[in-house]
């Protein structure tokens, strides 16, 4: 029966919150937040709907959640936490944009610049973010070559006896070995910061007064340094006002619609200088329109990251782009149409990027699409396959033993879904037990309805794996799970793979030129790649502390002060005897003593 929301909306509260829409066997379709709980959800039972996607929707719904809350903040939080856990279908969902990478600043005396990724910390100053990993390092070999910071780990630079390559290539001022006063360093970190902050015109008048005091101190050599350096400052920043011809921070924002596909392309122009662009795709919100996608990634992209001083936008009204804004931000920054010239060249540039990924997109759903198709054929499946886990194991002889699950979920693999477990209490090589335990540990929590439940399970190995796994799946109750292994050839060739089903049937060859053979190679050799990694890491890291406690006179607390010192491990392995016998307690005989042990085998390193 249609859901009968008269009575519904006549008790529903006006004060801020989140509504969920409820569809049939209790699937959350929609999760959204509203400053007036009421009137937001009036909206969608009018006759006439804006879109035909909400349409859809409306006519699924057979309840309404709502959670009140004091503030539109809290509303927002709320908002976000629920559509991450449940994932709703109509839901415009874009890639969880802690990806970007930023340019950090730290704190310390002698403060780092370094290449940042993740959540940010006090005492950090953060710059960007910026839209690849190519255009932050570029951005950090400039900022080296300009003002000479260093970019070594503090456990590294503490440590130091003499100056690094860097310094000897003139892109570090070696503060570690006192090269330069901390003071005058200092002041190298301020331009820096100014010079991200794209005021570049004082950086320019700083470096012009040291020139000055320089050469009226006689000081003709650091008179010289301080030239070079402004030259070399007005070089760059000649490079980079060849669109803008200003010091401006600037996003420009488009969407654009391709074979129903929708793409938002963000570039990023910091001080004048474009720094490029990256294509985001929303999952989920069928006959998804422009503008819809590109508000959605306003609210999401600007929750999370700094606004610059203006936004340049195609796809979308500006006075919707600052509505959405002015609930995300306390100071929303100007929005505006391309007007000038240089904005209208990177507006078009956008545009013609975001046609090019919606090409390269539809390029490759098309091929996902066949394989997904060739795959449920090929498996005898109900429907497409929509999430497939695939597992591995990998060891050195027993050793750090591994085990790896990778998912591919809609059109490739999803990073952010992948697991490794560190296998433990099982005899040293036996593939089964662990097997054993990696399942269990990842499917019991789906039993428990706390995780994804996937429509494929892939188990790299032959019958004994297949079974054991099939041996799990029973015990949890989840044998509705389609699940196959996957055999390595004769002589292990690609291409000859054998596909072995849990019920004793005869084994599936595909072919090597099968599309649904394809696919599962790829998802093999991703499962793999994760599994060798892991293990090769954990491998490393065990040997290492087992080498450091078989050391004579290197106990726990010993062991603690060395990892404190040297911030980890791998800090403690590339420690000269002279580094090591500056920690308490380590004298020359015990130093020398971990020197030759963590280098049995390895290149001397000193």
């Amino acid at each position: 029966m249609p859901f009968d929301h008269k009575p519904f909306l006549r008790s529903l509260t006006e004060a801020p919150g989140v509504y969920r829409m409820i569809g049939e066997g209790e699937e959350v379709l929609y999760v959204g937040k509203a400053k007036n709980l009421k009137r937001r959800v009036s909206s969608y039972f009018q006759k006439n709907h804006p879109s035909p996607c909400i349409a859809m929707m409306v006519a699924q719904i057979v309840r309404v959640d709502t959670t009140a809350v004091r503030s539109e903040a809290e509303a927002l939080i709320l908002e976000n936490n629920l559509i991450k856990t449940l994932k709703p279908r109509y839901n415009i969902l874009f890639r969880d944009d802690k990806s970007y990478p930023y340019i950090a600043i730290t704190g310390d005396d002698a403060p780092r610049l370094a290449y940042y990724r993740g959540a940010f910390e006090k005492g950090v100053r953060y710059f960007g973010p910026y839209p690849s990993s190519w255009a932050a390092r570029e951005s950090i070999q400039l900022l080296q070559r300009l003002f000479l910071l260093r970019t070594c780990e503090n456990s590294v630079y503490r440590n130091r006896s003499r100056p690094c390559l860097l310094h000897q290539i003139k892109r570090c001022s070696a503060p570690c070995v006192g090269l330069i006063d901390l003071a005058d360093y200092a002041r190298d970190v301020k331009l820096a910061t100014l010079f991200l902050d794209g005021r570049h015109s004082d950086v320019i008048d700083s470096l012009t007064v040291r020139m000055q005091t320089a050469s009226d101190a006689f000081a003709f050599e650091q008179a010289a340094i301080f030239r070079d350096q402004i030259r070399a400052l007005q070089t760059v920043l000649h490079k980079q006002y060849v669109d803008s011809g200003k010091d401006e921070d600037v996003d420009i924002l488009v969407a654009r619609a391709t074979g129903g596909l929708v793409c938002v392309n963000l570039a990023m122009v910091r001080g004048g200088r474009h720094l490029g662009d990256r294509a985001q795709f929303p999952q989920g919100g069928a006959g998804l329109e422009v503008a819809d996608a590109l508000l959605a990634f306003v609210e999401q992209h600007y929750r999370l990251h700094p606004a610059p001083a203006k936004l340049v936008i195609d796809g979308a009204s500006p006075e919707a782009v600052r509505e959405v804004l002015e609930d995300v931000l306390e100071r929303p920054p100007v929005v505006a149409l391309a007007r000038f010239q240089a904005e209208k060249a990177w507006a078009e540039m956008a545009q013609t990027n975001a046609g090019l990924a919606l090409e390269a997109r539809l390029r490759e759903t098309g091929r996902a699409e066949a394989q997904l198709d060739a795959l449920q054929a090929a498996l005898e499946m109900a429907e497409r396959p929509r999430r497939i886990e695939c597992f591995d194991i990998s060891h050195t002889q027993g050793e750090a033993t591994v085990a790896s699950c990778v998912v591919w979920e809609g059109e490739g693999m999803k990073k952010s879904e992948y697991r490794r477990f560190n296998i433990s209490g099982i005899t040293g090589g036996d593939d089964y037990a662990a097997m054993r335990q990696a399942l269990t540990r990842r499917y019991e929590k789906v039993a428990a309805g706390e995780s994804v439940r996937p429509d494929l399970i892939l188990i790299d190995g032959g019958k004994g794996q297949v079974g054991v796994a099939w041996e799990v799946l029973t015990e949890l109750g989840l044998t509705s799970i389609t699940m196959v292994g996957v055999a390595k050839g004769e002589e292990r060739k690609a291409g000859l793979e054998q596909l072995i089903w849990p019920d004793g049937r005869p084994g599936l060859a595909l072919g090597g030129e099968h599309p649904a053979l394809h696919l599962i190679q790829i998802v093999r050799d991703e499962a793999h790649r994760f599994a060798i990694t892991g293990m090769r890491a954990r491998r490393s890291k065990t040997r290492l502390t087992s080498r450091l406690e078989d050391i004579p006179g290197i106990g726990p607390t010993r062991r603690k002060k060395l990892i404190e010192t040297f911030g980890g491990l791998s800090g403690v392995r590339t420690a000269t005897v002279d580094d090591l016998c500056r920690v308490d307690g380590i004298n020359r005989k015990i130093a020398e003593q971990i020197y030759n042990a963590l280098r049995e085998g390895t290149p001397d390193l000193q």
